[in-house]
């Protein structure tokens, strides 16, 4: 009798960022091949992620960070040409899954693919940044003397 396969921790972090992926506004799959389910917007795929089972890689459009991505040693400029516009891909070992810089890269590529409308749509849902309110040296006040 076979065993069942247990999930591994590349299948959790996928899950995890398939289901952050699909929370932008307007996100869908996107099955370009049977086996495939791209994460989408408007049917422009945003992130490259493999099916259940499969080990984890990721590839995204990082038009901003895409040099600074491709400094770790398990990043290489995506295949089919699409290096060339910005398309990195990660293939970490199991021990270097950064879940917080994967969902960076993923709405760094959403923000690339989306419709302006879209990514209006998501900055006015995310919490405002706060600020130290401090004065600059070029806005002193004078003094009475």
């Amino acid at each position: 009798m076979a065993k069942a396969r247990r999930p591994s921790r590349g299948d959790a972090a996928i899950a995890e960022l398939r289901a952050f992926g699909l929370a932008l506004p307007g996100a869908h799959l996107k099955s370009p091949w049977p086996g495939h389910e791209d994460l989408a917007v408007k049917d422009k795929t945003f992130a490259y992620l493999p099916p259940e089972g499969q080990p984890f890689t990721i590839s995204c459009k990082l038009p901003t960070t895409s040099a600074v991505a491709l400094m770790l040693p398990y990043c290489q400029p995506t295949g089919y040409g699409l290096g060339k516009s910005g398309w990195v891909s990660a293939t970490p070992p199991a021990d270097a899954l950064d879940l917080e810089m994967y969902r960076a890269w993923i709405l760094e590529s959403y923000r690339a693919q989306a419709p302006k409308k879209l990514v209006a749509q998501l900055d006015a849902a995310a919490p405002a940044p706060t600020r130290a309110r401090t004065r600059s040296p070029a806005r002193r006040t004078r003094s009475k003397a």
